[in-house]
């Protein structure tokens, strides 16, 4: 019996084969999956919701008992007074915040300065005992702050670093160095040295060929390493209490943990400084966020 090829071909929409039991099941475990990211996203941001709750609260809610979730009255005093001191003018914590702006800047673009032409030389030039002065380099960040803090503050106070900016900056930048070169050597591996070549053929020196071509290459990879560097300066505290003790060169972590003792603790004005110390790192992070998300992907695919 003859089959014509209307027959045999089917138009309608093709079935699905899949065993009902197989798609039932991978659609309890996508709601399975969405349901513990739930609530370990929830668990996570616990922390970060209850202190921006309580850097709006007022004081009468903030130490209510049992604590208030909702239904608490909105105030941004905290705020105010985290700006502004009780008798007018600058209160300390925005001395503070500044001065951790400016170190914490200054200390990030110094070591991008530094680091990224010596990842560059490390990574294109025949370096004797090239392994082994990298790994020199990184065993400087085995150690934890704390455990060189009393020596460097021994060295501070000879040559008169003591409570100074510029001391900060020297010491973040010294320890952000050796994390930028490891950083961006990686990203200067993944350039290919061709490029160079080719510009220096074209009457390029060395130095010309990195920066006109290598280096606009490198931005992704310098945003990524500056965002790890800039969040080691802004979080700092070892350091900046132990080499500092004025207002006036003290930052913002030092300052907000001078909040809390005595017979009494404002945890508005905690909670309420903790989310302005918080934010500037985060805006920074969000402006780069292209360049950061490209410095992090960057080397995944080999050539």
């Amino acid at each position: 019996m003859a089959v014509s090829v209307d027959e045999a071909v089917s138009t309608g929409p093709a079935r699905d084969r899949t065993p009902p039991g197989r798609r039932l099941g991978g659609r309890g475990r996508s709601v399975l999956e969405v349901a513990l990211l739930t609530g370990l996203a929830v668990v996570m941001l616990f922390p970060v919701l209850w202190m921006i709750e309580t850097s709006i609260k007022d004081n009468r809610d903030v130490y209510a008992i049992p604590a208030k979730f909702v239904g608490f009255r909105v105030t941004l005093e905290h705020f105010r007074d985290v700006f502004v001191a009780p008798g007018g003018g600058r209160s300390a914590l925005s001395v503070a915040f500044l001065n951790s702006a400016l170190v914490a800047g200054a200390s990030t673009v110094l070591a991008t300065v530094l680091g990224v032409p010596a990842a560059w030389a490390y990574s294109r030039f025949a370096v004797k005992a090239k392994k082994d002065q990298l790994f020199f380099i990184l065993s400087t960040r085995f150690m934890p702050p704390v455990v060189v803090v009393i020596p460097i503050f021994l060295m501070y106070r000879q040559v008169g670093l003591i409570d100074s900016k510029i001391g900060l900056i020297l010491i973040y930048a010294a320890f952000n160095v050796p994390f930028t070169i490891w950083m961006m050597k990686g990203f200067v591996d993944e350039v290919p040295a061709e490029y160079e070549d080719a510009a220096m053929l074209d009457g390029y020196t060395r130095l010309q060929a990195f920066w006109r071509y290598t280096l606009p290459l490198l931005v992704p990879g310098i945003a990524a390493t500056a965002v790890f560097a800039l969040i080691f300066s802004w979080n700092e505290f070892v350091f900046a209490i132990f080499l500092t003790s004025s207002d006036d060169v003290r930052t913002a972590p030092p300052a907000i943990a001078g909040l809390i003792g005595g017979t009494t603790t404002d945890w508005g004005l905690v909670a309420a400084a903790s989310v302005v110390f918080a934010l500037p790192v985060l805006v920074f992070a969000y402006l780069v966020r292209r360049h950061l998300i490209a410095g992090v992907t960057l080397g995944a695919v080999r050539r």
